[in-house]
């Protein structure tokens, strides 16, 4: 009877320490060989595929500033930078000797038109004869055409601005000697700037006109800056084995020319796309946690970013995988978070 009562005093006690000893015990059966591993749940979101490239902001179509006539650059009116506005003066050639010849070309038509006039009035009156009088007309319209040519060329002294925009380049100072074909300027508008940007020959395939752009640049942090491919060179550079890719901006005013930029082509994106982290990934197959066990499974890979990759088939949402898994896994491991 005393033994009784003892035991159950002690029961207590030894139902505890079973329970320990069971709990050690599947500790060591169910845990102890197990794999620690990274896992990571697949889950779904926006898989984009970029090709990165580098480029920057120039003129859609610059113009040429040059003179028409050759003579010495007396003045230069507008510096690198300045907006301008078409017809603005921006170069004064040196029009001494133009305002000679005009000056002589006039009186010339001056003195032709007298002569033009006393002919006529002298025909009316049958003192000369037709030929004369008509002759006399002839030397006067020629006088007054070649007055008006000069003044037109004295005009051409003063080198003009052909559209509104901004002064991209200046190669010119006073003093030079202006030839024509000689760019002595070169201007840009801004409301139609583009980029260029230099996309290696390994992407070139994936570039489409139409693909949307997204580009950034140090200059203006935190901002994304949009744009459309709207043209891909047809011949590439052997050298830099690369091809150029024009860009149309969606805003381009806010841009200054020569703007270097950072260029992401998206070439493609799934909205709902089964994602799971890069390292999970090894030549098509990932290690599916179930059941405590390391499972390995083949997926379809679809666009691979740099942190994640976007699966295809094999997986879904919710499934937990091993993220770089260790050396010497084998399928149907014991593996633990």
């Amino acid at each position: 009877m005393a033994l009784t009562k003892a035991f159950r005093r002690r029961l207590p006690w030894v139902i505890a320490a079973g329970l320990i000893v069971f709990a050690l015990a599947a500790w060591l059966v169910l845990g102890a060989g197990a794999t620690a591993v990274e896992t990571a749940e697949v889950e779904q979101g926006p898989a984009v595929e970029l090709v990165y490239a580098t480029g920057y902001v120039e003129a859609r179509r610059p113009v040429s500033v040059s003179a028409r006539l050759t003579a010495p650059v007396r003045q230069v009116l507008a510096e690198e930078g300045a907006r301008v506005n078409k017809g603005q003066a921006l170069i004064l050639l040196d029009d001494a000797e133009q305002r000679g010849l005009l000056a002589q070309s006039e009186a010339q038509a001056r003195g032709a038109t007298l002569a033009e006039q006393r002919a006529v009035s002298l025909f009316r009156q049958g003192w000369v004869t037709r030929a004369a009088r008509d002759e006399a007309v002839a030397a006067g319209q020629a006088a007054r055409a070649s007055a008006a040519a000069l003044r037109a060329r004295l005009d051409q002294t003063t080198v003009r601005a052909g559209i509104s925009g901004v002064v991209l380049k200046r190669d010119v100072e006073p003093g030079d000697l202006a030839t024509p074909g000689k760019e002595l300027m070169q201007l840009g508008d801004p409301g139609s700037a583009r980029v260029t940007a230099t996309v290696d020959e390994r992407d070139i395939p994936r570039v489409q006109v139409g693909q949307n752009v997204l580009m950034s640049t140090d200059a203006m942090p935190g901002k994304v800056i949009r744009g459309q491919v709207t043209e891909i060179t047809p011949g590439g550079d052997p050298t830099q084995r690369a091809f150029r890719v024009r860009i149309g901006l969606d805003d381009a005013s806010a841009l200054p020319f020569g703007l270097t930029l950072e260029v992401n082509i998206v070439t493609g994106r799934h909205d709902k796309a089964l994602l799971v982290p890069v390292g999970a990934v090894d030549s098509g197959q990932v290690w599916l946690v179930k059941d405590g066990r390391a499972v390995a499974r083949k997926v379809g890979i679809g666009i691979e970013g740099a942190e994640k990759v976007e699966i295809l088939s094999g997986l879904a949402v919710g499934d937990r995988v091993v993220v770089n898994p260790p050396d010497g896994l084998e399928d149907g491991d014991r593996v633990r978070p």
